[in-house]
């Protein structure tokens, strides 16, 4: 072994470990603002995956040398330290989660715990909002100041195109087409698709665009992004977090109840719920996947049960 190698190692491997730590919190930040995921919830995950890389690093491996080998060995490890087969199972979704986001984000080329047994959890439905709750919100923010304007177009969008929180804020000016009533929307990826612009949505972007609004943001023109915070630089994920909290506590909706993610559930529970055929949904949403979208159809169905046996004269003994 020369002394050129080992050196090389060494950088190598304390890259991947710093690399591990940052993959963590964009994980962690991701659970919490995309997929409003509680505090409890998320500070599980990490001390799940702060376990996996104490012995990552004991064992010397980098998040990118992890195979499904040694995940096996890792988890039969825990089992075999008197962990609750329901922690074990706990740790197995954390890091099956984390590890597929890092696969999605191309961090990751291949996914070592595809194969991983054990853990698998029932497939949770989203909780969307009514509509009529989703109507008190955005009716409450008056066109106002710049900030009002600015949430209540933002708020719409969310909700009006089912877009990712990572995708709202990614709209520039130059995506808008108000003469086709069109949005180009980049997702993950960087695949783009043209969503509609409803006319609610466009009289918002409007007031928005117009005298009053987005040019009352200091240095507004510094940036070609759509939504600006009040610096005027480009609203970020944890900007939109803090608009929500702060709109849905004004109409009593708890904050354990909405984030961005609960704008894009709604968007798509309530098409179908109108009748929105399954692969119109697939394409605003920009699943790859039909079978992704399926779960929003299971909600519709959910809600149509439960209205029948409210309603229904015959639904009961």
């Amino acid at each position: 072994m020369t002394a050129r190698w080992l050196l090389l190692s060494i950088v190598s491997l304390g890259t991947s470990l710093t690399s591990t730590s940052q993959y963590i919190d964009e994980y962690i930040q991701w659970l919490s603002i995309e997929k409003g995921r509680s505090r409890a919830t998320t500070e599980a995950y990490r001390r799940d995956l702060a376990q996996l890389t104490t012995w990552m690093n004991s064992h010397g491996i980098g998040v990118g040398q992890l195979s499904d080998a040694q995940l096996e060995q890792y988890f039969d490890e825990l089992r075999r330290s008197a962990r609750a087969a329901s922690s074990v199972a706990r740790a197995i979704s954390s890091v099956r989660g984390w590890l597929g986001f890092l696969v999605e984000e191309r961090h990751l080329a291949n996914d070592p715990s595809s194969r991983l047994r054990g853990g698998r959890q029932g497939r949770s439905l989203p909780k969307p909002l009514s509509e009529q709750e989703l109507g008190t919100l955005l009716d409450s923010i008056p066109y106002g100041g710049a900030t009002d304007r600015r949430d209540r177009a933002l708020l719409e969008l969310l909700y009006g195109t089912g877009a990712r929180v990572s995708e709202a804020v990614g709209i520039g000016l130059e995506d808008l087409d108000f003469d086709e009533e069109l949005i180009l929307v980049t997702g993950k990826g960087s695949k783009q698709r043209l969503v509609p612009m409803g006319a609610t949505l466009r009289n918002a972007l409007t007031a928005y665009l117009g005298a009053g609004g987005r040019s009352e943001f200091p240095d507004a023109g510094r940036t070609s992004r759509l939504f600006l915070n009040v610096r005027g630089g480009a609203l970020t994920r944890q900007g939109v977090d803090l608009i929500i909290r702060k709109r849905a506590m004004t109409v009593g909706i708890a904050r354990a109840r909405i984030s961005a993610h609960v704008f894009r559930h709604s968007c798509a529970t309530h098409m179908l719920a109108h009748g929105a055929d399954i692969r119109v949904v697939q394409e605003l949403l920009g699943h790859s996947s039909i079978s992704t979208t399926q779960i929003y159809t299971a909600v519709s169905v959910t809600s149509l049960q439960r209205e029948y046996q409210s309603a229904h004269p015959r639904a009961h003994e």
